[in-house]
């Protein structure tokens, strides 16, 4: 299903994150990992774009979601693998990653923003109306009026090598 405008933002911030978990794959699989380098583009990310993120879907769509009986056990999901994400971050900005935490965080982020992309939005789009759509469109974009807007750019050490 096309992604209604209204929930765009979101998943943009979606590829953004998406595109984290798929360069921090391939350098797990390579054996190339700065775990410090990591840790910092990890904090980084979640400073400037994540932890706004969760907030704006805590504050403007898990409420809504919710309203609706057949999001209501997906909404409670969410909110518990937001925790557990935070928590992850929060271990990345302290440094107490080691290399293998790190697949962790990428299976349990990237499955995170498939079940908001596939379920939720998806779920969303199917119940609510347009004008609803626009109404949470409208407090999205003033709760995420403080994120990055762009990809970060990753540092040397995270940066996507090409293959010899």
């Amino acid at each position: 299903m096309l992604r209604d405008k209204n929930l765009v933002p979101l998943s943009h911030q979606h590829q953004h994150v998406l595109a984290l978990c798929v360069r921090l794959d391939r350098a797990l699989q390579a054996g190339e990992v700065d775990l410090e380098a990591w840790q910092a583009e990890i904090q980084q990310i979640f400073e400037q774009e994540v932890g706004i993120h969760f907030a704006a879907e805590e504050k403007e769509v898990f409420p809504v979601a919710a309203q609706f009986a057949d999001l209501q056990i997906l909404v409670k999901e969410l909110i518990a693998e937001h925790a557990a994400l935070r928590e992850l971050f929060a271990r990345a900005e302290s440094r107490s990653f080691e290399t293998s935490d790190l697949s962790l965080f990428v299976e349990r982020l990237a499955r995170h923003v498939r079940k908001e992309e596939r379920q939720l939005f998806e779920g969303l789009q199917k119940v609510m109306t347009a004008e609803q759509l626009t109404l949470i469109g409208a407090a999205l974009l003033e709760a995420l009026k403080n994120a990055v807007q762009v990809c970060t750019v990753p540092n040397p050490a995270t940066r996507l090598r090409s293959k010899p």
